[in-house]
């Protein structure tokens, strides 16, 4: 596929078919230091949600409706992981800085659609732990495998379709600012920066989806926790309050993880004018591996049937 670059010297046309990233633009000098610690957490990630996917297949007790969805989890973070960072370390050691039009688009789609699938991954998760705790007797009648199968078609057509048209609107565009994008991925802001075009809709529509996709997934999971909290309090058997509170902390742990570094990134984003603009370049980059990296790790420590079901798998090796 063939798009057009404007010239702005002349107004003429010329095709273009790759954009160039630039990392760091201002700290070049940065990428040799950060190649190290970035490719062992993208192999830490790797590795990490590998085992738990492997585990949670191999091991009977473990096919269950929350482990399904901690699977859809891990899957959703191995695509994000290979999508962004395979083409970062690339750019760092061997300089392979050229990405074409369609696989800069489509790595734009992932991005932004694999997001707000993790949220909305998250938002189901907090409902199956509402309901084990506060209609403990009908769990079983309601979070079943056919539920979970219902829930991972929701997850991925909802966000899916909603986010499809970022990329679209961007590759509508015509670019006529040249063809470097200062930024590691092909981020919507960094790439509509390069259009000689009116990027209004663009920007509104993936802000205004983007808000209303992880704001109404935040509602939900915070109206999970407090009928959580308000059930918990009302338990008065000895030690019950703690075990109810402990099959929950896992879930808690990653929304932790996986809100903060988005907010941290929302932030630096906004302040961008007063700190340097390679600071939302490196975060943007983390946002794609901590969460990924940490997120079976906990599950792995906190949960006694996926630490079991490892040992098992270590044995049968």
């Amino acid at each position: 596929m063939i798009y057009f670059m404007t010239l702005p010297s002349n107004h003429s046309t010329s095709p273009v078919s790759e954009f160039f990233l630039i990392c760091f633009p201002n700290f070049q000098n940065w990428q040799h230091w950060l190649s190290l610690p970035l490719s062992l957490l993208f192999l830490l990630a790797m590795g990490a949600n590998a085992t738990l996917l492997i585990t949670i297949r191999l091991e009977a007790s473990l096919h269950q409706p929350l482990y399904y969805l901690l699977s859809l989890l891990s899957l959703l973070d191995i695509v994000l992981c290979l999508t962004v960072i395979p083409k970062v370390l690339a750019i760092f050691w061997f300089d392979f800085r050229s990405i074409s039009f369609p696989a800069c688009f489509l790595q734009m789609f992932i991005m932004n659609s694999f997001l707000t699938m993790e949220s909305c991954t998250f938002t189901v998760m907090a409902y199956d732990r509402y309901v084990a705790i506060c209609k403990p007797l009908r769990y079983s009648s309601i979070i079943t495998d056919q539920f979970v199968a219902r829930a991972a078609i929701f997850v991925v057509a909802r966000n899916g379709l909603l986010t499809m048209p970022i990329p679209i609107l961007s590759s509508q565009l015509r670019y006529c600012a040249g063809h470097i994008i200062k930024n590691c991925i092909c981020t919507n802001v960094s790439v509509s920066k390069l259009s000689c075009d009116d990027t209004t809709l663009n920007q509104h529509y993936q802000f205004v989806i983007g808000w209303t996709l992880l704001g109404s997934d935040l509602i939900f999971i915070v109206l999970s926790y407090f009928f959580i909290l308000k059930t918990v309090l009302r338990i008065k058997a000895e030690g019950a309050m703690a075990k109810a509170l402990g099959t929950c902390g896992s879930h808690f742990i990653l929304i932790l993880f996986f809100t903060t570094v988005l907010l941290v990134l929302v932030i630096t984003n906004l302040a961008r004018k007063r700190i340097p603009p390679d600071v939302p370049i490196l975060l943007n980059i983390l946002h794609h591996l901590i969460p990924p990296a940490l997120n079976p790790i906990v599950y792995g420590v906190r949960t006694k049937e996926i630490k079991q079901g490892i040992q098992n798998l270590l044995r049968r090796l």
